[in-house]
C-alpha cells in the first residue's frame, strides 16, 4: 500500500509541527473567488508567476490556452498555528507561498498559457503524518482543501475558460487536490477533450488511478498525465512499496520506460537564484517508481545532503517542463 504521507519531504521535522487541535471546529473564513485577492496568481493581476528568468518571454496576453496550477504545502511548524487548515487571509502565509512555489513553479506555465494559481484553505502539513487518533481530523482538512479547489476550478470554468485548451499543473498537496479534480472534472466529461496535459509532480500516481487519462507516453501526446518524485540516485525511501504501480514520467525524455536521461539534455535547472538557469546540472532515470537523479554539482551542493529532492521536483526540470507545456500545446492546437 502507498502511504499517504510517504511523499512528503523527509527531512522536514515533525516536532516542528504545531500542535494542532483534534477536530476542525474552528475553521478559517472561505475564500472569496470573485476577489483578485484570493488568487495567488491570475491573469488580472501583476504576481510572482508573470515572472521569468532572463532569457525567458511571457506570453500571457496572448496565450490562447488557460494554466490551472495548485500550490504545495506552506503551511508548516508555525507554533502559533492551531488550526488544520491555513487561513486565506494570511498575509505572512500569502507571500510565502507567492515568493517561494508561485514564483518558481507558477511561473514555468507563463509561456505556454494564462495562469491561474488560486488560495486555499491547504490542510497543515502535519495532516500527511496524522496518528490514528487523528485520522478524521485529517480527512477533514484535505476535504476542506479540496472543497476550494473545486470551488475555484468551478469559478474560473464560468467565468474565464470560455473553451480554451487547459493544463492542469500541480505540486506535493496541489497534486493530491489535482488528481480528484481531475476524477470529477474531466475523466468521465466531455471536458476532457479540453486537457492538453497535466503535471500531477510530487504526489505519486497509481496507474489506472483514471479511467480516461493515461500516463504521457511521449514529449507530444495531450489528454495525458506524467509524474514524478525526484530522490538521489542509488536512493529508496523506507517507505517505498510497490514501485511497479506508480506511474512515472521522465522529465527530460518524457516517457515512462527506464532508459538514463543525461543531463546534457536539461537546457535549464532553476536553484534558489530566480534570475539564473543552470544547464546540463541534472539528469534523470527512472527506478521502481522513483526518479533518480545523480546528486547536482554547484555552488553550494555541498550542503546538499538529503536523498529526497522533493522540493526540487520541477526546480531540477524547470526549462523542459517549460518547453514540454508548449510543445504539447501545439500538438493539442493541430488536432483541433
Amino acid at each position: 500500500m502507498i502511504k499517504p504521507w510517504a511523499i512528503v519531504l523527509s527531512g522536514l521535522c515533525l516536532s516542528a509541527c504545531a500542535s494542532l487541535p483534534k477536530t476542525n471546529a474552528v475553521q478559517p473564513g472561505a475564500p472569496d473567488y470573485t476577489q483578485l485577492e484570493y488568487w495567488a496568481a491570475h491573469p488580472n493581476k501583476d504576481d510572482p508567476a508573470d515572472r521569468c528568468p532572463p532569457g525567458l518571454k511571457e506570453n500571457q496576453a496572448n496565450a490562447v490556452a488557460d494554466v490551472f496550477f495548485l500550490h504545495p504545502t506552506t503551511y508548516w511548524g508555525e507554533k502559533k498555528r492551531k488550526s488544520w487548515n491555513a487561513p486565506v487571509d494570511d498575509n505572512w502565509l500569502n507571500r510565502k507561498t507567492d515568493s517561494s512555489t508561485i514564483l518558481f513553479q507558477a511561473s514555468i506555465f507563463n509561456e505556454a498559457g494564462r495562469v491561474f494559481a488560486p488560495r486555499y484553505r491547504q490542510a497543515h502539513l502535519h495532516a500527511y503524518f496524522a496518528k490514528a487518533k487523528e485520522k478524521e481530523a485529517a480527512e477533514a482538512a484535505f476535504a476542506l482543501a479540496y472543497s476550494d479547489v473545486k470551488n475555484a476550478f468551478t469559478y474560473y470554468l464560468e467565468h474565464h475558460n470560455q473553451g480554451r485548451p487547459i493544463i492542469i499543473a500541480a505540486h506535493s498537496q496541489g497534486t493530491t487536490h489535482a488528481k480528484q479534480l481531475l476524477r470529477d472534472f474531466f475523466d468521465h466529461t466531455p471536458r476532457i477533450n479540453q486537457l492538453v496535459v497535466a503535471y500531477l509532480v510530487g504526489i505519486p500516481v497509481v496507474k489506472g488511478y483514471f479511467d480516461h487519462i493515461p500516463p504521457c507516453e511521449s514529449p507530444e501526446e495531450t489528454g495525458c498525465f506524467t509524474s514524478w518524485r525526484s530522490f538521489r540516485k542509488g536512493y529508496v525511501p523506507a517507505y517505498h512499496r510497490e514501485g511497479h504501480r506508480i506511474a512515472v514520467t521522465n522529465p527530460l525524455r518524457w516517457s515512462t520506460d527506464t532508459l538514463y536521461a543525461p543531463k546534457t539534455l536539461n537546457e535549464g535547472v532553476l536553484l534558489r537564484d530566480f534570475n539564473k538557469l543552470y544547464p546540463q546540472l541534472a539528469d534523470a532515470q527512472i527506478h521502481d517508481g522513483l526518479l533518480w537523479v545523480t546528486k547536482p554539482r554547484f555552488p553550494g551542493s555541498i550542503f546538499l545532503t538529503r536523498a529526497n529532492y522533493h522540493i526540487a521536483d520541477y526546480n531540477f526540470y524547470y526549462l523542459s517542463v517549460r518547453k514540454n507545456a508548449s510543445t504539447r500545446l501545439a500538438t493539442w492546437l493541430k488536432k483541433r
